[in-house]
């Protein structure tokens, strides 16, 4: 994401982050069992990087993690706002989702002597009109990964890993109470998910998981619910966040791990030197902000 993208380049670090976590978890005696390619299913492999990245929407984690830098938490009334004038709309983007595979599906489905350049933008049309009620914001043949010879024709891993983390986020609530910041997490997720690598099947895995089988119905329920309880649930978890956070002290992170910044042959931070990991996390910091600053001093 480029410099300035905010919410978004956050949503993507978390997204590459779950992924990043996911293979380097996989404990299996072959470094096949960790490959990007099949057997691992994108579904799979989208389950466990949407699902993190799913914690940026979460008030819980706005009121631990978004804060100025006096340590001022994000107001309520903005995210009380966002959801009221976004969350009625959320099944827009369910819709088009779903409207990728089915275009795909439906071009692959094409005689080859119907298909040119002016029967591929109707069709395209067609679908949107179809699913989404109307030609999409986002037309379908805008859309990359159709177009993309390594990434054509598995959009619809992104719509059974959308279903998963809802899911999965539900299982989670139920069984647990919290997902935010809660340490059962991971080593949940590392024994049902991750370590097995490609070696089960994902259908298998999530219903091992979540006790049921893959299905919609999660998705659907979040999409259901009212804004008033969307709101109420979110400013609960939000007020809790917080007064936790109140009381929270930073703690040291033990990775178990070497951890350098390095820009081209400048070693920026050392774990070794500084002593610990969020030392070297603070001199990175120090170092990206002081590059913003000459940076801008020279415009």
């Amino acid at each position: 994401s480029a410099t300035g993208s905010g919410l978004t380049a956050m949503r993507t670090l978390m997204h590459e982050a779950g992924h990043a976590a996911h293979f380097a978890n996989v404990n299996q005696p072959s470094p096949l069992f960790s490959q990007e390619r099949a057997p691992t299913s994108v579904a799979y492999a989208e389950t466990q990087s949407m699902f993190l990245d799913s914690l940026v929407s979460d008030a819980a984690w706005r009121a631990k993690y978004a804060k100025t830098k006096n340590g001022d938490v994000v107001p309520w009334d903005i995210l009380e706002e966002e959801i009221k004038s976004t969350h009625p709309y959320h099944v827009f983007g369910l819709r088009a989702m779903i409207s990728v595979p089915y275009f795909e599906k439906a071009l692959y489905e094409m005689n080859d002597d119907d298909i040119n350049s002016a029967s591929i933008q109707k069709l395209a049309d067609e679908v949107e009109k179809r699913i989404q009620g109307g030609l999409g914001p986002r037309p379908l043949l805008s859309v990359p990964h159709i177009i993309s010879d390594e990434a054509s024709c598995y959009y619809h891993g992104y719509v059974l890993a959308e279903m998963a983390v809802y899911q999965t986020r539900e299982w989670f609530m139920k069984t647990h109470g919290y997902i935010v910041d809660n340490p059962k997490v991971g080593s949940v997720l590392r024994s049902g998910y991750w370590e097995c690598g490609n070696s089960k099947s994902y259908l298998d895995l999530v219903k091992s998981l979540t006790g049921k089988d893959l299905s919609g119905e999660s998705w659907t329920a979040h999409l259901s619910t009212t804004v008033e309880d969307k709101i109420k649930t979110e400013k609960e978890e939000y007020e809790k966040a917080v007064s936790q956070a109140d009381s929270m002290q930073e703690e040291e992170i033990n990775m178990d791990m070497i951890l350098r910044f390095v820009d081209g042959d400048v070693v920026i931070s050392d774990s070794t030197k500084t002593g610990s990991f969020l030392a070297s996390c603070k001199e990175f910091d120090k170092y990206v902000q002081k590059r913003i600053e000459n940076s801008s001093s020279n415009l």
